[in-house]
């Protein structure tokens, strides 16, 4: 019965010690599982990258260390933007951007019981970007500075013959940056080493290249390709391209077409030049008079033979580029503008008027410039309706034609240079001029008054700028007839007297006084003082004791300033 009773009572026993021992089992398997989850919650996946560096298995503060020095030099490196072959930069802390490590190493790691999850953790892997931070006010203001050596203006094109010689500058598309558009390439793909190709807004020339190579094709080649051949009544001859080039231009209307433009004045010029010199066309010539033992010789007219101008340029534009490259232009007869017997008629029938200055027979050089250009107007010829020209006469004083250094003003002072004196004669034609009623050009007084020469009636000379021109308008040819002798100069007219002329002179008005100055200069020149005023003089022309007409000439001297030279080289 014992035995019986024993082993009915081991049996559950058993069971409850195997029961015991599952459990334990059990609860050491889920220990361990446990553990394993939370040992593996605090590392990240083991084949993670962030930004494309390897951060697995490690926990948030490691990854986040690794990090910081995986992407330090390429967070620190300049972004470089690039349009073509052109490139800028961009400071990356200036510009704005910054990498942001916890929030890129966040929720990698975290308890969980999940199967999947754990073996995740120890076996699989996360690849993300690196979170980034942009001010977008700091990163535009960088790209917009960044912007402008990348621009390019736009250029437009052109073609041109000058020198005979066809040329085309091609035209170039401009380009902006598109900050926008870029500010969010950056803030997208930073940090990068490579450089990042930042859009564009392209503007196009007006004239594109097909059109340039169109105009030259169907027009410069052929306008260059040689000279065009004038027929000229029974004669020919030729105007080169490079003659014809001046005239010809290559303006675009607004939709960028390009139409040869020509310079009517130009190709007449360049037709008649290359006339002239194959002697096809003839200028007419005026007939001119001189003197031979003081008797006048009238040298004849000439007519002249010239091309029809109102026919050269729609002959010669559609020649340049025909296969004959010929333009036929009718011929005519040119009259001279002063005939001989205009001439014969208005010979110099006497004095019209003369006039005499007085100057220091001792004066040096001024003595010699003023006898040189005496010579040279002496006999020289006006017809009526002519100008004189005084520079014109004399030319360029100079020492090989015998000129020498003589006083002349300059900015209020005296001073020495070549030439000096002619002034004097200028003066004296100027009056001769002005009693022959003469109509003045161009004259200007000296800018202070010089005694010797009659208030408000002188003019001053001086190479190239300072000339006296006046027209001849009596009704014949004046002779010039200058001579200096001793210490005078005298200018005489000879001709057909107009006019009767008187001249009168207003009080002076408007007195400035002079001032005194020293000049240790060895150059310097030595000034008496006179006053700055005003005058008027009246020219009054009569006729048979009439008045017919007055003019007034007004002028206004500055003072003379006293100057006083203390250098002992000083004159």
């Amino acid at each position: 019965m014992i035995d019986e009773f024993d082993s009915e009572a081991t049996t559950p026993r058993r069971r409850r010690t195997a029961v015991f021992a599952l459990v334990g089992g059990l609860l050491v398997l889920i220990a361990a599982y446990v553990g394993a989850a939370a040992w593996a919650s605090g590392r990240t996946p083991s084949d993670t990258k962030i930004g494309g560096v390897q951060v697995g298995g490690q926990s948030t503060a490691q990854a986040r260390s690794t990090l910081e020095k995986g992407i330090q030099e390429r967070v620190s490196a300049p972004v470089t933007l690039k349009v073509g072959e052109a490139t800028a930069t961009l400071n990356p802390v200036q510009a704005g951007l910054t990498a942001d490590l916890d929030a890129s190493v966040e929720d990698l790691t975290g308890f969980s019981l999940s199967p999947v999850k754990i073996v995740n953790q120890l076996t699989g892997g996360v690849t993300r970007p690196l979170v980034t931070q942009v001010d977008t006010d700091k990163l535009t203001a960088a790209v917009t500075a960044a912007a402008k050596p990348l621009a390019v203006a736009a250029k437009e094109g052109s073609i041109s013959v000058a020198g005979g010689k066809v040329a085309v500058v091609q035209p170039v598309k401009g380009r902006t940056v598109d900050v926008e558009k870029t500010v969010d390439a950056v803030a997208e793909s930073w940090p990068r080493t490579s450089p990042l190709v930042a859009p564009v807004n392209e503007s196009a020339p007006k004239v594109t290249a097909d059109e340039l190579a169109r105009v030259k094709t169907e027009f410069a080649d052929k306008a260059m390709s040689g000279p065009v051949t004038v027929k000229a009544g029974e004669k020919s001859f030729e105007v080169s391209a490079k003659a014809l080039a001046p005239a010809i231009s290559f303006p675009a209307d607004a939709n960028g077409k390009v139409t040869p433009k020509f310079d009517d004045k130009k190709i007449i010029d360049a037709v008649h030049d290359a006339g002239e010199d194959a002697e096809v066309t003839v200028d007419a010539k005026d007939a001119t008079v001189r003197y031979r033992g003081g008797q006048p010789q009238v040298v004849p007219a000439r007519t002249g033979l010239a091309l029809d101008e109102s026919k050269i340029v729609a002959a010669v534009t559609p020649a340049l580029t025909s296969a004959d490259r010929t333009a036929t232009i009718p011929v005519k007869v040119t009259q001279p503008k002063f005939t001989t017997e205009e001439a014969k008629a208005t010979l110099p029938k006497g004095l019209v008027s003369t006039f005499t200055t007085y100057f220091d027979p001792n004066g040096g050089g001024r003595v010699t410039n003023i006898r040189i250009a005496a010579r040279t107007i002496n006999g020289m010829y006006i017809p009526p309706g002519g100008t004189f020209s005084l520079n014109a006469a004399l030319g360029q004083r100079t020492p090989d034609k015998g000129y020498e250094k003589g006083g002349v003003i300059n900015g209020g002072r005296l001073e020495e240079n070549y030439g000096g004196g002619t002034s004097q004669v200028s003066t004296t034609v100027f009056n001769a001029a002005f009693f022959a009623g003469m109509k003045f050009e161009e004259y200007k007084p000296h800018g202070f008054y010089i005694s010797r020469y009659p208030e408000g009636r002188e003019a001053t000379l001086s190479w190239p700028d300072l000339d006296m021109r006046f027209v001849n308008t009596t009704d014949g040819g004046i002779r010039i007839v200058a001579s200096s002798t001793g210490g005078q100069i005298t200018v005489a007219f000879y001709g057909t007297k107009k006019w009767d002329i008187t001249a009168s002179k207003s009080s002076r008005s408007n007195i400035v006084q002079w001032k005194s100055f020293t000049d240790d200069s060895p150059k310097c020149i030595t000034m008496n003082p006179n006053v700055g005023f005003d005058v008027t003089v009246t020219r009054t022309f009569k006729q048979n004791g009439a008045t017919v007409k007055t003019d007034k000439f007004f002028t206004r001297y500055k003072p003379e300033n006293k100057v006083t030279c203390t250098h002992p080289d000083a004159k």
